[in-house]
């Protein structure tokens, strides 16, 4: 079995240096050792899409790493809501282990696949929850616990700030991934949770080589809400 995690590395290397992203060398081995672990995992379950494993680079590990860099300061506790195969949440652990998380997700095999992820990359900062975050129970265990709520799931902006509300402190960030067009789903989000948002920014995701002015249309959606 041929594992592909050196070319992971060099990839990944290419991709930091050209968008003048430095992480320590340890991380950058562990992020490409997390994706030769999806890889592997995708050949017995589906969790990213067969057309991704080719670039699993740019389109998982790379981009979740790369968000970091939009992680407000003071933040100490993120949610990863809909983690599926562990995305943003486990480059996100790697890149920052000065940070806690809980990765959810309802598909207990997924969770079960980060798990170990988890394990394997021995991370301490971030534990697998096989739950809805919107059930009562994970809303008694975690209520007013977060400050960051990530998420790349499809889920609109709307639910995402229904599922986070019970679930923030006082004051927190919700960081999601999109791609397309956002104004819809924005202004609905907007109409509804108008006091819980203090500001928001929507910036593109551009990098290079691949997406340069950003024709991929990825964005990152930073909202800071209060309760």
């Amino acid at each position: 079995m041929v594992h592909m995690q050196d070319q992971y590395l060099k990839e990944l290397k290419t991709y930091c240096w050209e968008n003048g992203f430095t992480p320590e060398p340890t991380r950058t081995e562990r992020l490409a050792y997390f994706a030769d672990l999806v890889a592997q995992k995708n050949k017995k379950m589906s969790l990213i899409s067969k057309r991704d494993v080719d670039s699993i680079i740019e389109k998982h590990v790379f981009i979740s790493a790369y968000i970091t860099k939009y992680i407000p300061e003071k933040v100490t506790r993120f949610l990863d809501i809909g983690t599926g195969g562990g995305f943003p949440g486990i480059p996100l652990a790697i890149m920052r282990p000065d940070l806690r998380g809980v990765l959810a997700d309802s598909t207990r095999k997924k969770i079960s696949a980060v798990q170990e992820f988890i394990n394997k990359l021995k991370l301490s900062n971030v534990v697998a929850e096989n739950s809805r975050v919107e059930s009562s129970e994970f809303k008694e265990k975690y209520a007013n616990t977060f400050d960051l709520i990530v998420s790349r799931s499809t889920v609109p902006l709307i639910i995402l700030f229904r599922y986070s509300l019970p679930l923030i402190k006082d004051k927190a960030y919700l960081l999601a991934m999109k791609g397309g067009d956002l104004t819809d789903e924005f202004k609905k989000a907007e109409t509804k949770y108008k006091a819980h948002i203090k500001k928001s920014t929507i910036y593109e995701l551009a990098y290079k080589p691949t997406n340069l002015r950003n024709i991929k249309g990825k964005k990152l959606v930073l909202l800071e809400l209060q309760k």
